[in-house]
């Protein structure tokens, strides 16, 4: 199976997991693209969180991983774009129900909430996961016309 593309993004507070993540998925055989930060200088987690939910939502990447202090506010910022669908988690089993029941493009963790052992088995989760369709599928249909509304 072809390695999924992940975009990820994070603000100041984020900047070191989001690295971590970063390396510790490529060494995995994803191709990871990073959207900033490139530093632990202040930011803005909306810019960030924009800018990988563009991403997800033009097909540049697969999937996003997002990572702020709380892990709340990237995500909402996500959120607003269009298509997508990103999940605010703090441990892996919330991680791969976003996936299978809610098809859940993106996540967002909070480096002041999960460590890095933590957050390693939260994406891991969150990319070995598949959507399971079904009764599921209606349900993320409607959550996506609130969209056209």
């Amino acid at each position: 199976m072809e390695k999924l593309k992940l975009g990820f993004g994070s603000d100041h507070a984020g900047f070191l997991l989001k690295e971590t993540l970063r390396e510790y998925l490529s060494q995995k055989g994803y191709e990871c693209v990073d959207y900033g930060t490139t530093s632990e200088d202040r930011v803005d987690y909306p810019d960030y969180g924009k800018k990988v939910a563009i991403a997800v939502k033009n097909g540049e990447v697969d999937k996003g991983i997002l990572v702020c202090g709380s892990g709340i506010g990237i995500g909402i910022s996500a959120n607003k774009i269009k298509g997508i669908r990103c999940a605010m988690v703090s441990e892996s089993y919330s991680a791969a129900m976003s996936v299978r029941h809610n098809n859940a493009n993106m996540i967002s963790l909070g480096s002041r909430v999960v460590g890095e052992d933590v957050a390693k088995l939260i994406v891991d989760s969150f990319l070995e996961a598949e959507f399971e369709g079904g009764r599921h599928a209606g349900r993320v249909d409607k959550i996506c016309a609130i969209e056209e509304e």
